[in-house]
């Protein structure tokens, strides 16, 4: 099975590689010159990587809690689609905010901040995955628990048990769907749909082409309507 470190460009996800280059020219330490302005959670890590090599440590902690509470429920739906355990998911989220922190000061702005995380939050559950894997060559994999169910559901709670168990079980049908979609359909259709990501930045964050990321795009939710029992 494929995953995103099969696409090209994938292994510059790591914290401590170099981004790909943007196409936009360049000044000094990658700021970007005659560009758009910086989104916001970008300008709050360039100020934080200032903060960082001028040794104020406490500050830009205190400042990297707002990028934190920026990304942290995107982030753990992103997980959450890739593991399939909350709890799980809660740890590679924190792993993630943690390796960024750490490698902040490598972070660039020609590179938005929010693809340079999101490809070190995906790589960091693809490694949990390949670890799992290798777990459960000796376990029996279980059902994820109803605290896992709980969890997921936490955000958008029905009104009432029916409409609930029903919302779980349309939940439960799609993730096994999506599980069955080749590996950079599954990665496209997640990015997209669970992490609200366009195509563009799909693209940045895999190194595929725009065009291909659509009709990757295309094809998943073609294939998951023939699987869900609609029209392919």
């Amino acid at each position: 099975m494929s995953d995103m470190r099969t696409f090209p460009e994938a292994a510059s996800a790591r914290p401590d590689a170099e981004a790909p280059a943007a196409p936009l020219s360049a000044g000094p330490r990658g700021r970007r010159t005659g560009a758009a302005p910086l989104s916001n959670d970008s300008r709050i890590a360039v100020d934080i990587r200032g903060l960082v090599e001028r040794g104020e440590m406490d500050e830009a902690r205190d400042r990297f809690g707002e990028l934190v509470a920026l990304h942290q429920r995107r982030a753990s739906r992103i997980a959450y689609q890739y593991l399939r355990d909350a709890g799980e998911a809660d740890e590679a989220v924190q792993d993630a905010f943690v390796k960024v922190f750490t490698h902040l000061t490598s972070y660039r702005e020609t590179w938005p901040f929010e693809v340079w995380f999101t490809r070190i939050l995906i790589n960091g559950c693809l490694d949990r995955r390949k670890a799992r894997t290798r777990r459960d060559r000796w376990f029996v994999p279980g059902e994820p628990s109803s605290a896992d169910e709980a969890r997921l559901a936490a955000t958008d709670a029905a009104p009432d048990p029916e409409r609930r168990l029903l919302a779980r079980e349309r939940r439960a049908r799609l993730a096994a769907a999506v599980e069955r979609l080749d590996g950079r359909q599954r990665a496209v259709f997640t990015l997209c749909h669970y992490g609200d990501c366009t195509p563009r930045e799909v693209s940045a964050m895999t190194g595929l082409n725009e065009s291909t990321v659509r009709v990757h795009l295309f094809r998943a939710a073609r294939k998951l309507r023939g699987l869900l029992g609609g029209k392919p």
